[in-house]
């Protein structure tokens, strides 16, 4: 298996495990997407997008109906995606994605994190490079087989395929999401959740100690309202 395998199996249960949370920032999205698009997911690939995963967490119809028509009204503020990249102790490269509309606050809130848990907050391109930006489809496996699928999709930027308890997941680099997010739709294969992630080229590993101190930044960061998603460069165990 290949890196996104491993990265897949690691992250698994550990990021993201509060629904609140998950509830949170698909919300965000919502708001992102219909803002870019229109309330309408049969024109908006991205909408449609973000309401599968909806699905996925369990996050009820009304609630997501509820978010879609609040993020048509005029009054609606819009969230901007912003990045902030930094360095963890021990040389940890540490990238950081917010949802944020107000980002003098979001960067106050980030480079704080930092600060307090002997980091630092780099400037922009100084750790992004070390990440490879893909995106990502969980399909229902139901009647398929992952190598076939391997196969079929590597025309439309598929690099790595696998199968796990709850589906197939395709990997591709994340200039690919479009053309086979259409092509799932027009098989008409079920996708249950898709998305973006970034993966390490390379991890460090540390030892217990300093896998703590790493942590302790992480999970600072990943509590503020305005952050997506975090990813890093520290080794982590799938356990």
């Amino acid at each position: 298996m290949g890196r996104a395998f491993e990265f897949r199996k690691a992250r698994k249960m550990k990021r993201w495990s509060a629904m609140s949370k998950a509830f949170t920032r698909i919300g965000k999205d919502i708001v992102m997407a219909v803002k870019e698009g229109g309330p309408d997911p049969d024109s908006n690939s991205r909408l449609r997008a973000v309401i599968q995963n909806a699905k996925s967490v369990n996050m009820p119809k009304d609630n997501v109906e509820r978010a879609i028509k609040k993020a048509s009204e005029k009054g609606q503020g819009d969230y901007k995606e912003v990045i902030f990249e930094g360095y963890a102790p021990h040389g940890i490269a540490v990238l950081v994605e917010t949802a944020t509309d107000n980002n003098t606050r979001t960067v106050a809130n980030v480079r704080s994190y930092f600060n307090k848990c002997d980091g630092s907050l780099g400037t922009s391109g100084s750790v992004v490079f070390m990440f490879d930006h893909t995106c990502n489809f969980r399909i229902n496996a139901e009647g398929l087989d992952a190598e076939e699928i391997e196969l079929e999709f590597i025309d439309f930027g598929a690099e790595e395929v696998f199968a796990d308890d709850d589906g197939i997941l395709i990997y591709a680099p994340f200039e690919s999401f479009g053309a086979i997010q259409a092509e799932l739709e027009k098989r008409e294969i079920e996708i249950l959740s898709s998305g973006f992630e970034r993966i390490p080229q390379v991890t460090k590993q540390l030892t217990n100690e300093q896998v703590a101190d790493v942590e302790k930044l992480l999970e600072k960061i990943e509590e503020d309202d305005d952050v997506q998603n975090v990813y890093h460069t520290m080794e982590e165990s799938a356990e």
